[in-house]
């Protein structure tokens, strides 16, 4: 990794300084406006608590939500505020708004050891189109700059790209250091055998990913509805499953070029509707009849998924193998995750790639037996596709 870190910070750049961290604390509330799931704000402690430890103060910038570049209440980052409060034992303030003159004296008047929680950053018009008049403002609020934000890492805003125009030292926090470590090993020197699995509804968004990972790796697993576009293109019945006809030209492509590395599920659990579970049943994959959709892979391909991860040295997994939201077309996705965690308990690296993927994991509690479960799902996609993330590329380098 060639990206300065708060590691390679000195005592001198650390003591008494303000250090401006862009988080990632885009979390869901629940129906009383706490915080239901706080992954994210966790997953930012090791470098606040660093920064802290270092003697200096802390400025969080974050976005939450989608407002429209003005102030909304339900997006407000207080709920955050409160929840970092009971999270970290240190002196948290929270300031409701995010640039001027009140947000500048706010941030001198910080002591070393405390933290404030700017309001959130897409309030303002500026920040999601990396207006330079903004940046220069959101870097009067610290005397160097972090970014812990993997999440937010492929967005190239003023509080992610622009800020670092103003603002150096700029370095990547421990979050987005733990992450590129994860990711870029898996790309650069993966241990092999090396898998890949890859789930979701539609090849269009993950073509690039399959294009970027089919080189390096050993097995390219297919599941999802994505699945059924490739079983078109191979000229099997697939009902009425989701298909992408203007992509079947590209899976026979990529089924041609791909060979034994590309792995198709071999049956399907499927339906007449995603709500009629109760109907559900399995069949081969050349069996789907007209009136039914696939909404899983089925009990065959989990099994043979499985085997093929249990054996592997480093596993990658981003989309899901059915609409697991669902019972029971969640069986094929918590098959890949019980078998990911047999694999990291046999050695293994596995990697969940965020999104769909991470939000399985947790549902099946087993966040802790994975190597790394990224906290971006379309900043991981980006960076698994080759693509530049502005919000590393702005930082310094080694």
């Amino acid at each position: 990794m060639n990206t300065k870190t708060i590691r390679d910070l000195t005592p001198a750049e650390l003591q008494g300084q303000r250090a401006l961290v862009r988080v990632d604390f885009n979390v869901p509330l629940d129906g009383a406006g706490k915080v239901a799931d706080d992954t994210r704000i966790t997953a930012a402690l090791p470098t606040i608590t660093t920064l802290l430890d270092g003697g200096a103060s802390v400025v969080l910038l974050a976005h939450f939500g989608r407002p429209k570049g003005a102030p909304e209440a339900k997006y407000s980052l207080a709920p955050v505020a409160a929840r970092l409060k009971e999270l970290l034992p240190r002196p948290v303030h929270f300031l409701d708004v995010t640039v001027g003159a009140r947000a500048v004296e706010a941030t001198q008047n910080l002591e070393p050891g405390e933290v404030l929680l700017l309001e959130n950053t897409r309030f303002l018009p500026g920040e999601e189109k990396n207006d330079e008049s903004l940046s220069y403002e959101m870097a009067q609020l610290g005397d160097f700059y972090v970014n812990d934000a993997f999440g937010a890492a492929h967005r190239a805003h003023a509080s992610t790209a622009g800020v670092t125009k103003f603002c150096r030292p700029a370095v990547a926090g421990l979050l987005m250091e733990k992450e590129l470590a994860y990711l870029g090993g898996a790309l650069a020197a993966p241990e092999r055998p090396f898998v890949a699995i890859l789930g979701g509804s539609k090849i269009s968004g993950k073509i690039d990913v399959v294009e970027a990972l089919l080189p390096k790796v050993d097995s390219l697993l297919i599941g999802g509805a994505m699945a059924c576009t490739f079983f078109r293109a191979m000229g099997i019945e697939t009902g009425t499953s989701l298909v992408e006809p203007d992509r079947l030209d590209m899976a026979k492509e990529l089924l041609a070029r791909a060979g034994d590395k590309l792995v198709l599920p071999i049956d399907a659990t499927i339906a007449p509707a995603m709500d009629a579970g109760a109907q559900a049943s399995a069949v081969a994959r050349d069996a789907i009849p007209a009136g039914q959709a696939m909404f899983d892979i089925g009990p065959a391909s989990a099994a043979e998924y499985a085997a093929i991860v249990e054996g592997a040295k480093t596993v990658l997994w981003n989309g899901p193998m059915g609409v697991f939201e669902k019972p029971p077309f969640d069986a094929g996705t918590f098959a890949v995750a019980n078998a990911m965690a047999k694999a990291t308990a046999l050695g293994a690296t596995t990697i969940i790639g965020g999104g769909d993927s991470a939000a399985a994991v947790a549902e099946a509690g087993l966040e802790s037996q994975m190597s790394h479960v990224s906290t971006g799902g379309g900043a991981s996609l980006e960076f698994l596709e080759g693509k530049n993330l502005p919000g590393v590329s702005a930082l310094d380098a080694r």
